[in-house]
């Protein structure tokens, strides 16, 4: 896993942030409810120790994963004026020829995803699709559940 992930500065800090809360936080609560479990005596019939290795082992992949993104991530600076093309960081206001209505979606970076506020991970199909749109421009993106059909109305840099 060699790629690149573009991100934010804010989207690298707040990943940044939380496996700091994972490792400074969960992690010794976890290792203190292991020593717990290990000190009832028998560990081959211990559901409570067995149970705790196993989320110790969880947390410490969803750390792994996250380092690897932090590892792996590129800072990318958001363009301060507007253009008519679709970029990393910009908000794209687009017409759904399917359906009428009109859509709008921020580009950004891992992390920062918040699918149900319109912030789409420039490394999805959909955000894929919609990167070098220009404005007027028709584009049908080929996605997990379909093809889409969208119209670029407007490129913003919010």
């Amino acid at each position: 896993m060699s790629d690149r992930i573009p991100m934010t500065k804010v989207g690298y800090d707040k990943l940044k942030a939380e496996v700091d809360q994972l490792e400074q936080e969960e992690m010794p609560k976890i290792t203190k409810r292991i020593a717990e479990a290990r000190s009832e005596g028998d560990l081959s019939e211990n559901a409570e120790y067995h149970g705790a290795r196993e989320s110790q082992g969880m947390l410490q992949a969803k750390i792994n994963l996250l380092r690897d993104k932090l590892a792996r991530a590129v800072i990318v600076e958001r363009p301060k004026e507007a253009g008519d093309e679709v970029v990393f960081g910009s908000t794209v206001i687009v017409k759904d020829l399917d359906f009428g209505d009109e859509e709008t979606f921020v580009l950004v970076g891992a992390g920062e995803e918040d699918y149900d506020a319109g912030k789409i991970n420039v490394a999805s199909p959909l955000a894929q699709g919609l990167m070098g749109s220009k404005v007027g421009q028709k584009v049908s993106i080929d996605v997990p559940a379909g093809t889409m059909n969208f119209e670029i109305k407007e490129v913003r840099f919010d």
